[in-house]
């Protein structure tokens, strides 16, 4: 069965989604630890993805975070404007001065190169977003009054505190009950979970939201380490785009969780950090559909890739596409998303359909 989307013309919203937004910090060609200048960037799993699908697809989003009442927060609030995103939800929080009770999260993020692989590192403890609590949003004013086709949340906003997870299970309750598509983006990061359980506590907070799920996405690693299933054969530091192995674990993950409509994963075998083989295969409607998988494709900057197929698979459906359409755009979109800095697109509609259709990257003039 075809999975069943709001009308556009009942809905303020094509997509809202959750999570927190960061002020990343990029040394360029450089290294965190020797660089004398950063970038700013704003970033998140979850917003990057309202973010594609307003600035690349030209859809209606918004987003729900928190943001410190400081000058950061204001910068992170002049990034998003710029993003187009819809601010109506943020919820501002006043700032005590040093950052004692509440702040704003950075996230350093250097580039790899060849055989160095890029690294991150988050600097995000007692951020506003993490200390949201369930109570603090009005769901029922966001799906019910003004109204929304999708919501979109994830693994990195579930996984920031204790109350996150509840905050995320309320939304998901309420979107149902609107008719609201439910998204959810496992985004494994040990980093986040090692403090607080570490992978047990994944798989317990991310089985329990599985539930309320329509929509699943993630890659190898999430799948394992958020969920539990394993890939057979596959080693996730060199792993190969072996789809048959990735099949059999999706059909694992939707006998455990029949009322999953779709679940699509990324499939990435890291040759160098600068060299990435790169596909995609989605379950839909009872039969799988595959992206072409593209061969030694040059990475500029891997973070957001994940976030940018997610946006243009969403595209697809949202459009009223049919599943191979979804999966070979949303592959296409975070191939073109990989070849710039940031971890938000910088790709055109034009360009992705430019991709899809198998054109050269000739120069355009």
């Amino acid at each position: 069965m075809a999975i069943k989307i709001k009308p556009k013309d009942q809905c303020r919203w094509d997509l809202v989604s959750l999570g927190e937004v960061m002020l990343r910090l990029d040394p360029g060609d450089g290294r965190i630890a020797t660089t004398r200048q950063f970038q700013a960037w704003e970033g998140g799993g979850e917003y990057n993805v309202s973010r594609a699908l307003k600035r690349c697809f030209g859809m209606n989003t918004a987003v729900v975070t928190a943001l410190a009442d400081n000058p950061i927060g204001r910068l992170i609030q002049d990034l998003i404007f710029q993003g187009g995103v819809d601010q109506d939800y943020i919820r501002w929080v006043d700032y005590d001065g040093v950052g004692r009770r509440v702040r704003n999260g950075l996230n350093f993020t250097e580039r790899g190169f060849g055989m160095r692989a890029a690294v991150g590192c988050s600097d995000r403890g007692h951020t506003a977003a993490s200390q949201l609590k369930k109570g603090d949003i009005d769901w029922g004013k966001i799906f019910l009054e003004d109204g929304a086709r999708w919501f979109h949340t994830g693994g990195i906003f579930t996984a920031l505190s204790e109350t996150t997870p509840e905050v995320a299970a309320d939304a998901m309750q309420v979107a149902r009950r609107a008719g609201t598509i439910v998204s959810y983006d496992l985004n494994y990061r040990p980093s986040l979970w090692t403090a607080i359980g570490g992978k047990a506590k994944s798989q317990e907070v991310n089985r329990m939201l599985a539930s309320s799920v329509d929509v699943m996405f993630g890659n190898e690693e999430d799948f394992t380490a958020a969920l539990g299933f394993n890939v057979a054969g596959v080693d996730n530091q060199h792993a190969k785009l072996d789809q048959a192995n990735f099949k059999a674990m999706i059909q694992s993950v939707i006998q455990s969780f029949p009322h999953l409509q779709i679940v699509a994963t990324t499939l990435r075998h890291a040759r160098t950090a600068t060299l990435n083989d790169w596909g995609a295969i989605a379950y839909a409607e009872g039969s799988f559909y595959s992206a072409p998988n593209r061969e030694n494709l040059e990475i500029y900057d891997r973070v957001g890739g994940g976030d940018a197929f997610v946006s243009g698979f969403i595209y697809g459906l949202l459009t009223g596409k049919d599943p191979q359409w979804a999966v070979g755009c949303g592959a296409a979109h975070g191939a073109l998303a990989m070849t710039t800095p940031g971890d938000t697109s910088m790709a055109t509609l034009p360009e992705v359909l430019q991709l899809m259709k198998g054109d050269s990257a000739r120069i355009q003039r």
